[in-house]
């Protein structure tokens, strides 16, 4: 969608003195003004600021417990039968199964999650809007090449080309987060291609060509602000995708080296535990769970916000 076709559509109603609600707002502002009344999507960012606050405390949690994330506690952190101790006064979320404290590990484990998923995202938007915006705009072999290799890469298995590369040069954080940045990036060319297309003929773009405007000054000048508001969305979209496939490489063994926190390789370490330290698979699941719904809900309000479709602008005045 451009940003001339985010005004939202009139007002049945109108206000007090036959002005409508919002009238003289940009289309920025009245977006702003539905995200900021939507109750579901303040719940989201205060639970975001909340996890980011964590991690960036990470050490001040180690430093208060005077746990270190893999600091074992081979006495105190494990029962007579050699199991992890539950929840407690000195272990809040309880021990894993080498004595190690688990609320340590979670709060640490959200730093990666957290790192993972928005560089991971960012790389990929700024990459594929790039692209979608040339094959779009210049169209014809241009448009044929980058086209094509978007199909190309979306239909790579995800799995199997991680498990491939990871053999070749090893498991780690970068690594992991240039797969998902690679597998990420054709998704949002196709979106901004579309958009570019629909754009590209428009009496602005003519007449910037007309005044002798070159096609970079065009495509990042005239089309890109245009664009910008289904990138926003897609990028609040694809953070959680990237922290849940963050997740997923590491529960496989081939994301986050052991013993760095990470909340999927502390996934894979519970399983065998599950049915004596429920605890183990609770905590990090739970904190992977409410991280990535969050980010979802957050996108999900984001994308209503800028849909000029939606008639709740005002809804709840």
């Amino acid at each position: 969608m451009s940003t001339a076709d985010l005004a939202v559509q009139p007002e049945r109603e109108a206000a007090p003195g036959g002005a409508r609600p919002g009238a003289g707002l940009s289309p920025w502002q009245l977006a702003w003004r539905r995200l900021r009344t939507d109750r579901l999507a303040i719940a989201s960012v205060v639970v975001i600021l909340v996890i980011v606050a964590a991690a960036i405390a990470a050490p001040a949690f180690a430093a208060l417990t005077q746990h270190g994330p893999d600091q074992q506690f081979t006495t105190a952190g494990l029962t007579a039968q050699g199991l992890p101790r539950p929840p407690g006064a000195r272990f809040w979320f309880g021990t894993d199964d080498l004595g190690r404290d688990l609320l340590v590990r979670v709060v640490y484990g959200a730093r990666i999650s957290l790192l993972a998923g928005v560089v991971a995202s960012v790389l990929a938007v700024a990459f594929g809007t790039v692209v979608g915006m040339f094959a779009g705009y210049f169209g014809g072999p241009t448009d044929s090449v980058l086209s094509r290799s978007m199909d190309v890469v979306l239909s790579l298995p995800f799995l199997l080309f991680a498990i491939a590369l990871v053999a070749i040069v090893g498991p780690g954080l970068w690594v992991s987060v240039l797969v998902i940045a690679f597998f990420s990036w054709a998704s949002v060319g196709r979106v901004t291609r579309g958009q570019t297309l629909s754009i590209r003929e428009k009496e602005y773009i003519e007449a910037a060509r007309s005044l002798g405007a070159g096609s970079l000054r065009v495509i990042f000048i005239d089309i890109l602000p245009n664009v910008i508001a289904p990138v926003i969305v897609y990028t609040t979209l694809l953070i959680p995708a990237s922290i849940a496939f963050m997740a997923t490489l590491s529960f496989l063994g081939i994301g986050i080296v052991p013993p760095t926190p990470d909340w999927g390789n502390m996934i894979s370490e519970s399983l065998q535990y599950y049915k004596v330290a429920w605890w183990f698979v609770l905590f990090p699941g739970l904190a992977l769970l409410i991280t990535t719904l969050a980010f979802n809900l957050l996108g999900d309000a984001v994308r209503d916000a800028l849909d000029p479709s939606t008639e709740r602008i005002f809804a709840q005045r």
